[in-house]
This record gives C-alpha cells, structure tokens and sequence, in this order.
C-alpha cells in the first residue's frame, strides 16, 4: 500500500485534532509540526500569568500512537515542491499539508511606546515575560488592560482578583460582541472586583511608568496589558499563497487553499471563501475535524464535504467566582440570553475542560469528535443577504 505524507502545521487547537483524526486512515504518515514541546492552552494563559492555574499539557497526553511531533518552526512552505523548510535546516516533504498556524497578539505599531512598553498576553512566551514583569512590582502596582474584548475581560478580571489595582481602558466599549444583557452582566462581575472600567476611551501613548489616552488624561501603570486586536503569523504571505489582508490563507468551503490543491487551512489562520469565522477554539476544533476530512476524502479519491459549523455561545470567565454564557444564534449573533455569576463560571470551566477532553477522544478514537452544525450557510446567506439590501 503506498502511504500518503501529511504535515500539520501548527500544533494548537485546530492542528492537534486533525492530527488525531488524520489517524481514521491506516496508510497515513502524520508529523505535526510545531515550534514548542507542549500544548498551549491559550483559553487559560489569562490564569497563567495570575498565578491561578497552568496553561500547558505534554503533547504524549493528546496525541494518539503514530503521530510523529516534530519540535521546530516552519520558515517556508514551498508549495510548488510540497516541502516545507525549518529554522533547524530541515527539509520536509509532505502529500498533503494543513495549515494550522493559530493567532497572535497584533500591538497597534501606530500607538507610541506600545511596542516597547506594553505586554501581550496572546502566546507562552509572551504571557511568560508579562509573568515575570508582575513578578518585579508589588502586589498594589496599578495594572491596565487595553481591550474591551474578551481576553482583556478575562485577564483584567484574573489579576484584580489576585489582589491587583487594575483599569480596563475599552476603546469604544465593553465586550462589543456581546449582547447588551451579556454585557451588563459581565460589568457587574468587574465591578465585584473592583475593575475600573474606562469605556468609550482609547490609548495614544504607552509610557513605562503611565499610559496616555487620547483625551490627554494619563494613568498610572505600572504594567501594561496590551489585549487589542490579533493578528496570524505571516507564513502564508511569505511563502506565495493567497492570503486575505490580515493574512489568513484563501480557501474554498472545503477548507483547501484556493490556489494550491494540496494544502488545506484550520482555526484562525483560515478564511474560507474570505470569510473567516471567529478566532477561538469553538471555532478551531471543528475546522481542524474538517480540514483532516477533506485530506481523508482527497486520499480515497471523493469529493470533500463543503465546511459545516456553527456556534453556540461565548464563554467569558470574571475572575474565578463568575463568569458569563452569552448564548448566541448559529451564525455566532449574540443573543439576550445569558449565563451569569457562579452558575457562569462552573459552565465556563466545564467547557474548558472539555475542549482538551475532546482532543484526548480524539486520541482514542479518531473519527469521534462530533460538532454544532448549520450555521455556516446560514450565515453567508444572512450576509448575502444585507449586501443585497443595502444595493
């Protein structure tokens, strides 16, 4: 039996479970390649830094029996050759490759002293430094968080209540992809800890010592979390292949680059048809299942199912005593629907635990992971939809 050579790139959320799944066929050799020895729990690097849990797992523990793990970093992909090259001097050759290179924190390079003063909270490395600057300063050392998101929610909330002096600086407002309801309920668990919430306030300068915002006012930092926005590794780019502007690779609804056949993109670094889902894990699993699927459909020479998915909540912890639910339609509309307080933050949890829980299945049994389906078509339509309206 001739055997087929798959290298996923990139070993996160979206990388670990197709790799897992890869494994359905007996004549696949599947190495994944990524640039550290262990998994990232990037949904707990806000409780890394806060000293309130870990955020990383052995990959022996997630990956099943004959995926290879090579510990290096992709500098090219060669797509013409079907080879990728690494920082180590190796070369790769691989049948099929998926592309799973995740997000990063994007600092805004436009915002004076960001660069150099601020501290990104998005990747290991980085929540370790930020670990070890909140080691330097004392316990009352006023923190901010810039970004109104979830992750700035998340890692404002963990360190206020560790005991940190901590000011949340928005930009125009609290969680905007929260419902009103959601939102209200995520300020009140802030304000429980006591979070100074500075809404409709942006940042024009990042001082080492004090954070300057666009009305002139400063306020005293001593640590700066920069949270705002994320951005995707420039592999793609670099190496040749269609990208969107933020430079998520193009690919069809097959989740397959739209200009090379045997590469196909999971998790943040995809945009199928250009319409990329909402960088998270809730959407990351499912993408990694259904890029291995059309590698696995391609092998035994079927057609690939178009991409089919859809959410059903975003999940915020507030600390660790609350959280919220904000249940959302399939397309990922917020709803007013919400889960709140301690009952939020026992589901929150519990979903936590369950996304590497369902990469361990995976492990097991590939083929087993199951997902929400039905709000990707209808989501297209709804915004085909408003494009007709609006002509």
């Amino acid at each position: 039996m001739t055997r087929t050579r798959v290298v996923v790139v990139g070993g996160g959320y979206a990388g670990t479970l197709a790799a897992n799944r890869l494994r359905q066929h007996p004549g696949v050799d599947i190495t994944l390649v990524n640039p550290r020895p262990a998994f990232v729990e990037r949904i707990r690097l806000h409780q890394y830094v806060a000293g309130t849990g870990t955020a990383t797992i052995d990959y022996p523990e997630l990956l099943g029996d004959g995926v290879r793990l090579a510990v290096d970093a992709v500098t090219r992909i060669d797509a013409a050759d079907r080879r990728i090259r690494l920082a180590s001097g190796i070369a790769l050759r691989y049948d099929y490759l998926i592309y799973a290179v995740g997000s990063t924190g994007a600092i805004t390079p436009t915002v004076s002293g960001a660069a150099e003063f601020a501290y990104s909270i998005s990747e290991l490395e980085h929540a370790q430094r930020l670990l070890a600057r909140l080691g330097e300063v004392t316990a009352d050392a006023p923190v901010i968080v810039v970004g109104g998101g979830l992750t700035g929610i998340e890692a404002a909330s963990e360190l206020a209540g560790q005991g940190r002096t901590v000011t949340l600086v928005c930009g125009e407002m609290l969680g905007p992809s929260l419902h009103a309801a959601g939102r209200r309920s995520v300020a009140k668990a802030l304000r429980k800890l006591g979070v100074e919430v500075r809404e409709a306030a942006t940042v024009a300068e990042v001082r080492p010592d004090a954070v300057v915002l666009a009305d002139g006012s400063t306020l005293p930092s001593q640590v700066t979390v920069w949270t705002a926005g994320f951005g995707v590794p420039d592999l793609a780019r670099a190496s040749g292949l269609a990208t969107d502007a933020l430079g998520r690779l193009l690919t069809d609804e097959t989740l397959t680059s739209i200009d090379n056949p045997w590469i196909m993109a999971a998790g943040d670094a995809a945009a199928p048809s250009g319409q990329p889902l909402r960088m998270s894990c809730q959407a990351a699993l499912p993408l990694g299942a259904q890029a291995a699927n059309t590698v696995l459909a391609r092998i035994a020479g079927d057609s690939p199912m178009a991409l089919d998915q859809s959410f059903a909540a975003q999940c915020i912890s507030v600390g660790r005593n609350a959280g919220t639910v904000q249940l959302s339609r399939r397309d990922d509309t917020p709803t007013k629907a919400f889960i709140g307080g301690r009952l939020g933050a026992v589901v929150k949890e519990s979903i936590c635990k369950y996304t590497v829980k369902w990469i361990r299945g995976e492990a097991a049994k590939p083929g087993s992971y199951r997902w929400f389906k039905g709000g990707r078509a209808a989501g297209i339509a709804q915004r085909q939809a408003d494009q007709e309206a609006t002509v």
